[in-house]
């Protein structure tokens, strides 16, 4: 398990010269301002898009609308073109999203606590799916510590390929 060093990633994401952007939906920013709270954030963020409604993850983000209608917000590949996305809009090398159900009640099929987290570096997309436990706070809080988890990984290996 990794724990998370939240000055560590803007340190190391600055001395990389890597810039981050975040697209989040279920936890409405959360990633985004963890980030903030560190003093020098302003050298490696570029903003954030909270993007709860799917009008704006297609409008904004550039997620295809055919797949929001098909799948809904809560499916892989919305969270890999939303992180995509956010590089786009922001023009940065690193892009985190987060889409998922937080409670209380299911929704579009989609149990409480189910999660994607999308993580895009120089163009290329993964998403990773989660099936966090709790009430509403619990999952929300959950997606923004693996959000902020995936994305000290990419630092961490960028920084390693680049010391």
């Amino acid at each position: 398990m990794i724990i998370l060093d939240l000055p560590r990633i803007v340190a190391d994401a600055t001395a990389t010269g890597l810039t981050v952007a975040t697209a989040e939906s279920l936890t409405g920013g959360m990633v985004a301002a963890a980030l903030v709270e560190v003093p020098g954030a302003s050298a490696m963020l570029q903003g954030g898009i909270i993007a709860y409604q799917n009008v704006l993850k297609s409008s904004i983000l550039g997620v295809n609308a055919e797949l929001l209608e098909s799948t809904g917000a809560v499916d892989p590949e919305v969270a890999r073109e939303m992180a995509l996305g956010a590089c786009r809009v922001a023009g940065s090398r690193v892009g985190v999203s987060t889409t998922g159900v937080a409670g209380p009640e299911p929704h579009g099929g989609k149990s409480v606590g189910s999660v994607y987290i999308g993580i895009a570096l120089d163009g290329v997309a993964q998403a990773y799916e989660y099936h966090f436990a709790g009430i509403r706070s619990a999952v929300r809080q959950q997606a923004c510590d693996e959000a902020l988890s995936l994305l000290q990984q990419v630092v961490s290996q960028v920084r390693e390929q680049n010391p």
